[in-house]
């Protein structure tokens, strides 16, 4: 594999196109909104400035990263010649499966099909594709350049040889991908918006406050990031999303999201993107956490 598309631009997609573009790939990044691409190709430069500064990569690094890459705005165009494409789109059922219908009749039925889903099913993703045995997914973990762990999720119909080319394509960007079964928040989500929801009810409850919340993660349990200030750093749009997902997926009342995270999403609190959610987030505090992200 050369070529890899990467659909969407927000903070996913241009980690993901970061990621294979400093691993010597060319990548088509895709976005319906030239005022996203234009964002993330800025952010990409950022991180990148970043890494320049810390030692990890030169300036000559910096240049070859960019030049691999090239924006669209017309899926058409932008999968053309891709041997891969990834979908890092919103985390929306219905966008997802119309992405991959369009997919489904511009890719040759060869091409792998790769999905960044967080949470919702890689089998019903697959199941409006010609040949559903070549969708898979990947998901990458925030911020993408840094964290190792990327979750390989096969679907019902995903086979062996497409399990495993994903699974050595990971390996070749610096990551280590674990291999995980399609259930609704796969492993990482299942597990991880269980201990944000209820961190929140804890808030919610009147138990302690934010920063004692994350407090007590963050020495008594080694946790890098407080909970709460790590589901701002995700969206809390995005987690209540997938605690969704696995309230529907699963029937089980352990999965409903809490009220106040409900009641903060619809009053637009949705963390960092927003600038305001646990925490208060001005513009040089925001690029201070990032930075920050990228120094460990």
């Amino acid at each position: 594999m050369k070529n890899i598309a990467v659909i969407g631009a927000g903070t996913m997609g241009n980690g993901i196109a970061h990621t294979f573009a400093q691993n010597g790939f060319k990548v088509c990044l895709i976005d319906i909104n030239e005022k996203s691409l234009e964002k993330g190709i800025m952010t990409i430069a950022t991180n990148l400035d970043r890494m320049i500064a810390k030692g990890s990569i030169t300036e000559a690094d910096k240049k070859a990263t960019i030049e691999n890459i090239i924006t669209y705005t017309d899926i058409k165009d932008g999968v053309v010649n891709a041997d891969l494409v990834v979908e890092a789109a919103t985390e929306n059922v219905e966008l997802k499966l119309n992405i991959f219908r369009q997919l489904s009749e511009i890719c040759d039925e060869n091409i792998i099909l790769a999905t960044n889903t967080s949470s919702i099913s890689i089998t019903q993703i697959a199941s409006v594709v010609n040949n559903p045995s070549r969708v898979i997914g990947m998901h990458f973990m925030n911020p993408v350049p840094i964290m190792k762990l990327v979750e390989i999720i096969r679907g019902y119909n995903t086979t062996d040889q497409v399990t495993e080319t994903i699974m050595e394509l990971s390996k070749k960007l610096g990551k280590v991908p674990v291999e995980v079964n399609d259930y609704p928040g796969f492993v990482a989500n299942r597990i991880l918006m269980l201990m944000i929801n209820e961190s929140i009810e804890t808030l919610y409850n009147g138990v302690a406050g934010v920063q004692e919340i994350d407090t007590v993660m963050k020495l008594g349990m080694a946790h890098p990031m407080g909970p709460l200030q790590l589901a701002d750093f995700i969206g809390l749009d995005v987690c209540l999303s997938i605690l969704n997902v696995m309230y529907d997926g699963f029937k089980n009342p352990k999965y409903a999201p809490c009220p106040l995270l409900v009641n903060m999403v619809m009053a637009g609190k949705l963390g960092v993107k927003s600038g305001e959610g646990f925490y208060d987030y001005s513009e040089s505090k925001k690029a201070e956490k990032v930075a920050k992200m990228f120094e460990k």
